[in-house]
């Protein structure tokens, strides 16, 4: 009996020792994780790879990495859109529509992207007759993502039209959240964001277009998913295709752009 009682203490200390030690264990590492500095404890979720490229950004130019679409000098980096010459004006600085010569698109084509356009609508509103002209009669452009999604260009300044497809609309999809137009004769400005389609191997939209407009400055469009190709009559859809040049529509008025380049994202 005597022997049993011994062993059965023996094990009682055994099993003692270890919840002592265990529980010891325990509290360290609590008391490990409890003393970490604050420094430490962020240092935990910060990453250090990878690092962004360093771009320049001048106060009025294109950022290092942007593409030069046209910087006031000449049209190398355009072509008349049935691949003829462009045959637009180069003057001051500034590129304008001649009226009634064609659109004009890039010659290298984009998919997704950061756009800046500058652009200025005549200062005379009124036809041979004096009659002021009105809607989309009053100077209209437009700028066009992959020859087929348009952000509508159009003198809206104390002009009435359908809201969808005054200046920064798009075109017959979307209105835009604010009217932020400026008078004729002012530069005025579109800062894009574009995230093109993408379609499978049958040709199958998987992905539609998402769009993101300012307007001097002004947010008026917000990631917008676009509805498929702009279309004047009847309701937009999507055609299979891959990256593509941007274009500038003629539509018959004497608009005016500068300051063009594009950033790929």
């Amino acid at each position: 009996m005597q022997n049993i009682i011994y062993i059965n203490h023996k094990r009682y200390l055994t099993l003692w020792m270890l919840f002592i030690l265990t529980s010891s264990q325990l509290m360290a590492d609590t008391t490990t994780e409890v003393k970490k500095e604050p420094w430490q404890l962020a240092a935990e979720t910060e990453v250090w790879s990878p690092v962004p490229a360093p771009v320049t950004t001048p106060i009025n130019g294109a950022p290092s990495d942007a593409i030069v679409l046209f910087d006031g000098k000449n049209l190398n980096q355009w072509q008349g859109a049935e691949g003829n010459a462009a045959r637009w004006k180069v003057k001051n600085g500034a590129l304008t529509i001649v009226p009634n010569t064609g659109s004009i698109k890039t010659k290298n084509s984009f998919c997704d992207v950061q756009l800046h356009v500058e652009w200025m609508m005549p200062t005379k509103i009124s036809d041979h007759d004096g009659k002021i002209l009105e809607g989309q009669a009053r100077n209209n452009s437009g700028i066009f993502l992959q020859e087929q999604y348009e952000v509508q260009v159009l003198d809206s300044y104390q002009n009435k039209t359908y809201a969808n497809g005054q200046a920064g609309s798009i075109y017959k999809q979307s209105i835009p959240l604010v009217n932020a137009s400026r008078a004729p004769g002012q530069w005025q400005t579109y800062d894009i964001i574009f995230s093109a389609p993408l379609f499978d191997a049958v040709e199958k939209l998987i992905k539609p277009a998402r769009i993101t407009v300012l307007h001097n400055g002004v947010l008026i469009q917000n990631n917008f998913e676009i509805e498929g190709s702009t279309t004047w009559i009847g309701k937009p859809a999507y055609k299979a295709h891959g990256c593509a040049p941007l274009l500038l529509q003629d539509h018959g008025d004497a608009v005016s752009f500068r300051n063009i380049w594009i950033r790929k994202l």
